[in-house]
């Protein structure tokens, strides 16, 4: 089996298993909606059909559970009809209720508290307006209606990164268990190895969550410190790496060899504990684990944060901004441009050397003499 084959693979895996999510949340929702959804099946990967068929659910929730003209039929009976019953004032008051509201999880455990803020309701939003507009230029209701509500106003947030003393701290953690509670340690032994591999590919690449995932053992070439990367889309790609990540993930390999793998995740690079593919949730707990002791006032640290560190450090050391993007696997440099910012924590602290208080020789020094 060729490379590509054993990527392919894992990626049928994936796409198959959000496929039969989404048909079965589609049960709950209008016919339309699958109409919907089967006609972008073409145009976008299945991760982004899943978010809007969830969203879509919490749309015509709120819609059957809030709103008397929707309450009568349950979502899944409503025709287009119906649909084009959708009033301006409905659309407002879904986007006051998505800042707050309660879901029901697991059946016997309580209801969880949701709260979005505005970039997270814009996308919501979206997935309604894309709904919307698809049953209007399909000839099946006569307006449409949401693009009457405005999208919320998104305000840029500071992109949150690792400065190299926290890198270095991070990677020091995940080697030695030191700082963590006893019960942290206890596992960290088990997965020194995998997760200093882990952390290095990720401040060395700066891959993307899903990417590392999905690696499988015959993507990696440790003659050329180089493996294959699938991007969104299905793109393949080769990226390099320094010779401080070969020699982690060779440490990881060796031990790697040893484990007697479950069926059917015999080609995944990253293990778990229970010998199977490791997870993207169990990644993202692994780095805000490490990420809250080395860098305890960034509690925010997650795999996309590495990647804005990655890009932060390759973008300083080389100015190259068309470099970082291709790296990245941005197709637009505006992207590419989010993902470091011209004032650093280097810079920062300069600031404070140019400004002296009373007490300071250098703040008498500047007192201009009468």
């Amino acid at each position: 089996m060729s490379l590509s084959d054993h990527k392919n693979r894992y990626r049928e895996e994936v796409d198959a298993k959000r496929i039969l999510q989404i048909r079965e949340i589609c049960q709950e929702l209008p016919e339309a909606c699958s109409d919907f959804l089967r006609g972008i099946a073409m145009t976008t990967g299945s991760f982004t059909r899943l978010a809007y068929a969830i969203d879509l659910r919490t749309f015509f929730q709120f819609l059957h559970r809030e709103r008397l003209s929707f309450s009568e039929s349950p979502p899944r009976l409503l025709r287009d009809q119906e649909l084009a019953r959708l009033s301006q004032a409905d659309l407002v008051a879904y986007t006051e209720y998505l800042t707050y509201y309660l879901k029901q999880g697991e059946p016997g455990s309580p209801e969880k508290a949701i709260i979005n803020h505005e970039l997270s309701i814009k996308r919501k939003l979206c997935a309604i307006r894309s709904f919307y507009d698809f049953l209007y230029k399909n000839n099946r209701i006569s307006a449409n209606v949401t693009e009457l509500v405005p999208l919320p106003k998104v305000h840029e947030k500071p992109i949150i990164r690792l400065s190299r003393e926290e890198m270095a701290a991070m990677l020091e953690v995940a080697r030695t268990g030191e700082k963590l509670t006893s019960r942290q340690q206890k596992y960290q032994k088990l997965t020194e190895k995998r997760d200093y591999a882990l952390l290095s590919l990720f401040l060395g690449t700066g891959i993307r969550v899903s990417e590392c995932v999905g690696m499988n053992l015959q993507d990696l070439d440790l003659e050329n410190n180089a493996f294959l990367v699938t991007r969104k889309g299905g793109n393949q790609v080769i990226l390099y790496f320094p010779p401080e990540v070969a020699e982690a993930l060779a440490d990881y390999l060796e031990e790697r060899k040893d484990v007697e793998v479950l069926p059917g995740h015999e080609d995944a690079f990253f293990l778990s504990l229970q010998r199977r593919r490791i997870t993207q949730r169990s990644v993202q707990n692994l780095v805000k684990k490490y990420a809250s002791v080395a860098a305890p006032l960034k509690s925010r640290i997650s795999p996309h944060k590495l990647r804005s560190t990655f890009a932060t450090n390759l973008y300083q050391e080389t100015g190259d901004i068309y470099l970082v993007a291709d790296v990245l696997g941005h197709t637009s440099v505006d992207t590419t441009r989010k993902h470091y910012a011209d004032m650093t924590d280097a810079r920062r602290r300069m600031a404070a050397e140019h400004v002296h208080l009373p007490g300071d020789p250098e703040f008498a020094e500047e007192v201009p003499k009468k």
